[in-house]
């Protein structure tokens, strides 16, 4: 707790009575944890296709699962009318002990959400109430909330897409807008704690600003994560079992009666190459901003060496092993452990001012 006998203009004017910046950054800390476990269970959901499995959004009687067999059956019985069980599912066999297995795993993901929402509007509420929030703040916590709503819109709208007799699977562009609106979450609550601990230690700090290194390398990433959800909605991890070659080649073979642009989009074999070489890329700026960043602080220069170093290996070994469900689910682990490294350099690198002014 910050003493408040003389307060700086941060943190006067009827902003704050005590604010506490360290608590404050903690509690955004652990919602960033339950968010990365939320991104891992999103994972493994897509992975065993469990996530048409529940056919209806039910935000608050939604939270429990089906208690009776009856019950059981009526879901079980929504799920038959779309196109996924009608023509994968079903012809394969499906058991009502099957559909409860990925029903868990969605039921499972959508019950996370809910928990991170109460995480995070909970103390978000205490902490305003008791005016506990330094002032400029209160408007980014509430973002962020803001946010983590839409992400739960995002999911539903994804879900709904997959929900017809005609198609059996959900949009790769409604998962890689769930997806990313979770990672840049994710990123803003990393990047307001670090400013929080900043304002802890020094109470006339100032928020840190994303220098052009940094803009260049968000971008980078962004395309790099864009391109593995397009990977994960189109099954792309399974167009090659082979590395660096695809299909015996450097460049794969793939559909381009659109135009090039479309195949980018929408073809699964091109969309797996640019994914896997794109990542190069994207080491390339990792490595330059590392360098930058480990004169100031070391500790985050390593952490984005070993994030990325692990992420490509694990996405080499993914690829490899045929795509199974551990190591896929390590890799999109590590994938956001690579998203709060790359945060805490950027940020590192905007809180220096001398490095931002060369």
């Amino acid at each position: 707790m910050i003493a408040t006998a003389s307060p700086s203009p941060r943190l006067s004017a009827g902003a704050a009575l005590n604010p506490r910046p360290t608590a404050i950054s903690r509690w955004l800390l652990f919602v960033a944890t339950l968010v990365i476990v939320m991104v891992v269970v999103g994972g493994v959901t897509r992975l065993t296709e469990s996530g048409l499995s529940i056919t209806e959004w039910k935000p608050v009687t939604g939270a429990l699962p089906p208690l009776s067999e009856a019950q059981w059956q009526a879901e079980f019985a929504n799920y038959q009318k779309i196109g996924e069980y009608k023509q994968i599912n079903g012809p394969a066999g499906m058991t009502l002990a099957d559909y409860k297995f990925i029903y868990f795993w969605e039921w499972s993901h959508r019950l996370l959400g809910r928990l991170i929402g109460l995480a995070f509007a909970v103390p978000f509420a205490w902490f305003a109430i008791r005016r506990q929030i330094p002032r400029g703040y209160a408007w980014r916590l509430g973002a962020l909330l803001a946010l983590g709503g839409l992400q739960g819109v995002f999911g539903w709208y994804m879900v709904r897409s997959g929900l017809s007799e005609q198609v059996t699977d959900v949009s790769h562009f409604w998962l890689s807008i769930h997806l990313l609106t979770a990672l840049f979450t994710l990123a803003g609550l990393v990047w307001t704690a670090l400013d929080l601990r900043a304002l802890a230690h020094n109470p006339n700090a100032r928020p840190a600003r994303m220098p052009g290194l940094g803009i260049v390398i968000a971008v980078a990433l962004f395309i790099q994560l864009l391109l593995g959800a397009w990977v994960a909605g189109l099954n792309a991890g399974l167009a090659s079992d082979t590395w660096p070659l695809m299909q015996g080649r450097f460049i794969p073979e793939f559909n381009d009666s659109r135009g090039i642009l479309w195949a980018a989009m929408h073809d699964p074999f091109l969309i797996h190459f640019l994914h896997r070489w794109w990542a190069w890329g994207v080491l390339g700026f990792l490595i330059v901003l590392a360098r930058k960043v480990r004169r100031i602080r070391r500790p985050a220069s390593i952490a984005i060496h070993s994030a990325i170093g692990l992420q490509i290996i694990l996405g080499i070994a993914t690829v490899l092993a045929g795509v199974p469900l551990w190591l896929a689910g390590l890799h999109q682990l590590t994938g956001a452990l690579v998203v709060v490294a790359t945060t805490w350099c950027i940020h590192v690198l905007g809180s220096d001012r001398r490095s931002m002014a060369a």
